[in-house]
């Protein structure tokens, strides 16, 4: 397990970087409702989302090391979409929403963006994110075109900006299995694109 933190900005650029200071570990163990607290402390102290994803990155790490539960819930992915969602934190009037996404081995998303920041920490299995920046003419105001790809192992984060475009593609023979968290989603900029027809919808 390789732990490398990695940031999509807008334009689809996938760089490493470095998160933020270490925890230092506490006594108790570190659980989701204490993660979810010092998150909201982050996020209501930071505005600017690059430093707020750099803070998250440890917060995140700390959660995984202290939480074995998150690596038995997942469930199989659904036969019929080839994934699976499960919602561990979605408070009504709250920008935060916490998944375990599952995908099963082969399957590719749409290519999408969030509309939100994004901490996507793989857990299990091997996922090839495709990134992709806007390429607008003319003609086709909504076109995109390819900005690069990164290959994701367990112990790696990726974290999104919200204007960030990818598409996700599970490898190997094993299903993958992501810790995911979102800022609040911008509904009206939240967009799967078709890059053959160069149109981009509302999901």
């Amino acid at each position: 397990m390789t732990e490398q933190n990695w940031l999509v900005n807008d334009e689809g650029r996938c760089e490493a970087w470095a998160e933020g200071p270490a925890l230092e570990d506490g006594t108790p163990p570190y659980r989701l409702y204490r993660f979810l607290t010092e998150l909201e402390d982050l996020l209501i102290e930071v505005g600017d989302n690059r430093q707020r994803l750099r803070g998250i990155c440890p917060l995140v790490r700390k959660l995984l090391a202290d939480s074995a539960w998150l690596q038995m819930m997942p469930g199989a992915p659904d036969p019929a979409t080839g994934w699976e969602v499960s919602t561990l934190y979605d408070e009504p009037f709250f920008p935060l929403t916490v998944q375990l996404v599952v995908w099963a081995p082969g399957v590719k998303s749409s290519i999408h963006n969030h509309a939100a920041w994004g901490v996507v920490a793989l857990l299990s299995g091997q996922e090839k994110n495709t990134f992709w920046r806007r390429s607008p003419t003319a003609k086709f105001p909504d076109k995109i075109q390819v900005a690069g790809e990164q290959v994701f192992d367990p112990g790696q984060i990726l974290c999104l900006m919200p204007e960030a475009i990818h598409q996700v593609e599970a490898l190997g023979d094993e299903p993958t299995v992501s810790f995911n968290v979102y800022g609040e989603t911008d509904y009206d900029h939240r967009f799967e694109f078709d890059v053959d027809r160069h149109t981009a919808h509302i999901f």
